[in-house]
């Protein structure tokens, strides 16, 4: 896989640790949805309340937004050619992410999902005023995206599971799909490149680019032409 940086190993940098517990969890978390996505209607509730308890004051708790955070995304953006026409965030939380996309793509048109609804709600009073509907934020599980096949030529995920399937599904042909970590392995919801290069290969999306940026690290893939 052609490379930007030197992957990490299990010493990854660490600036913002966090508990071993919500770690394991995520991890758990993680294995379920790349490698049993069947079960993910078995803990979709007790996420979404999770999250929900959460959002009251996340940005603060845990720097979203911030330049460590962000790092990882605005690094893998710049392995995307050509500028995207639209992009989805998928995990959005309070938009932190989408909102990085939209700078950085002045011409696309970029939707941001989440199963919080707490969370949806902060990141639309980041927006305000969009007349030319250049960003929107809704909720929706991830599993079940609401939109038509082949909608965008970039999904982005942040400290976030990826759902392999529903994205090969809701990816254009030439599309991309970037896969980012804050924290790099200390981050709760942490996939390893190797799972994400077997998971995304039986969907027809190839690594591209993968690496560190800050604290954390990157995963870029491209979707397949038929």
């Amino acid at each position: 896989m052609p490379a930007t940086a030197e992957r990490p190993g299990d010493g990854a940098r660490r600036d913002r640790p966090t508990p071993a517990r919500i770690r394991v969890m995520g991890r758990m978390l993680n294995r379920l949805v790349v490698r049993a996505p069947w079960a993910w209607p078995l803990v979709r509730g007790p996420m979404r309340r999770f999250f929900e308890r959460l959002a009251p004051g996340w940005d603060q708790r845990t720097g979203a937004g911030s330049v460590d955070h962000l790092a990882p995304l605005a690094a893998a953006l710049l392995h995307v050619k050509p500028a995207p026409e639209r992009a989805l965030e998928v995990g959005t939380g309070t938009g932190a992410g989408a909102l990085l996309i939209v700078r950085e793509f002045p011409q696309a048109r970029v939707r941001g999902v989440d199963l919080s609804e707490e969370m949806i709600r902060g990141a639309k009073e980041k927006v305000g005023l969009d007349p030319e509907g250049r960003i929107a934020f809704r909720v929706a599980d991830a599993a079940r995206l609401p939109y038509e096949d082949e909608s965008f030529d970039l999904i982005a995920h942040l400290n976030m599971p990826p759902f392999t399937s529903e994205i090969a599904r809701v990816l254009r042909p030439g599309g991309q799909v970037i896969v980012a970590s804050s924290w790099g392995s200390a981050t709760p919801f942490y996939t390893p490149d190797s799972v994400l290069d077997w998971g995304f290969a039986k969907r027809g999306i190839e690594p591209v680019a993968a690496g560190e940026a800050g604290a954390g690290t990157f995963w870029v893939g491209r979707k397949l032409r038929t």
